[in-house]
């Protein structure tokens, strides 16, 4: 049995060379071994075949034994065996064995011994069992995190490389961007592109789900939204065209919120759409501000869209355009209550007049000063652009 145990011999051996060993070696006429199955039904491992439904209920009885019994009510198992052995490990039961021995050959003080040595022998092999059960679980538990760190590895690559590598530092329009991530892998996105006409396509949006299937998701929108941007489509055509192949890719399953900007330096214009993204703020030089909601629903599960709307707004020299994603507003304190959209506003006003980056770093460290303690509980970006300098 050890030497079978140390060659790693698949379970099914096991339990049939405890059955032939025991048979013969000792005048056991029927025997059975009882145990656990993953769904917790109790089956005869040695002897398999039968429904394990069958046996549960008559099983019960024996469930709390804590040492070898000789059966005495009519059962099922009285009918064919003498004694029941249960074989413990820790404070768990591992198996039950049911046999009958041969009581002409078989002389008292030769029983008991025989017993013992079947509780013995059972303990051998079921800690043994129980032993590579939890070597394949720990094996199991580390391929899966191997599939997931590289999983995420790929989500992460993807989503890299989908977030534009510059953002325009000088000119008529400069940009800004935070992005912090609620784990490895987000589902936020942003961009920022120049268009051959002088204009630029201003974009942020959040997408259902994490890892892989957002990532690629996320993927195929900004490969479809430069397609459109290339083409010179207008902000209504772009909005339709992809929540068609979103709806169409994402089975009404996953969904996106987005903010589409399309900023004319020459007519000194922003229009946009909101399509149930958190609204942007557009701050004023003189610190009013409008809050730009005018778009339509979530992109994704309505095909065609229910309405949709085009805002237009007049920008001037040193007008700021700040865009989020709802783990801003939406971050808590210890009470429970969200940082929101005001406090948002009455910061803006307060700093607009400041370089973007500080902006960008002020509002984090309020966040984080208003937030209870921990990480932050979804993924959190900024963009910000500066209009007119």
């Amino acid at each position: 049995m050890t030497q079978a145990i140390n060659q790693n011999l698949p379970e099914a051996n096991l339990y049939k060379i405890f059955r032939f060993t025991l048979l013969a070696n000792l005048y056991i006429e029927q025997i059975a071994l009882f145990a656990p199955d993953p769904e917790g039904l109790w089956e005869n491992k040695i002897l398999p075949g039968k429904d394990p439904q069958s046996h549960q209920q008559h099983l019960q009885p024996f469930l709390e034994c804590k040492k070898i019994t000789k059966l005495q009510d009519p059962s099922v198992f009285s009918e064919q065996y003498q004694y029941v052995i249960p074989v413990p490990h820790k404070d768990s039961l591992l198996a039950l064995v049911f046999l009958r021995l041969n009581p002409v050959k078989t002389q008292k003080a030769e029983a008991n011994e025989a017993l013992r040595f079947v509780q013995l022998l059972a303990n051998v092999l079921m800690v043994a069992i129980e032993n590579k059960k939890l070597m394949r679980q720990q094996i199991d538990r580390e391929t899966r995190r191997e599939a997931l760190r590289k999983e995420l590895e790929i989500a992460r690559l993807v989503q890299n490389n989908l977030f534009p590598r510059q953002l325009p530092r000088e000119g008529t329009c400069i940009c800004e961007a935070s992005y912090l991530p609620h784990e490895e892998v987000g589902g936020d996105y942003y961009d920022f592109l120049p268009l051959d006409n002088g204009g630029y396509l201003i974009c942020i949006a959040d997408v259902s789900g994490k890892g892989i299937p957002a990532a690629l998701l996320m993927s195929n929108f900004q490969a479809s939204l430069r397609t459109l941007a290339r083409r010179k489509a207008g902000l209504k055509e772009m909005i339709a065209e992809l929540n068609f192949l979103l709806k169409k890719n994402g089975n009404s399953e996953h969904f996106i919120t987005v903010f589409l900007g399309l900023y004319h330096p020459s007519e000194a214009t922003l229009h946009y759409i909101n399509a149930g993204h958190n609204p942007p703020l557009l701050i004023q030089a003189n610190g009013a501000t409008k809050v730009l909601e005018a778009g339509t629903t979530i992109l994704g599960i309505f095909d065609p869209l229910p309405f949709d709307e085009e805002g237009e707004v007049n920008v001037h020299p040193g007008d700021l355009l700040f865009a989020y994603t709802d783990g801003l507003v939406e971050t808590m304190n210890s009470e429970e209550e969200m940082f929101g959209l005001d406090r948002v506003r009455e910061f803006l006003q307060k700093h607009h007049h400041e370089t973007l980056p500080d902006i960008h770093q002020g509002i984090l460290e309020a966040l984080r000063a208003y937030k209870s303690e921990g990480p932050f509980g979804d993924d959190l970006t900024l963009l910000s652009c500066r209009f007119g300098l």
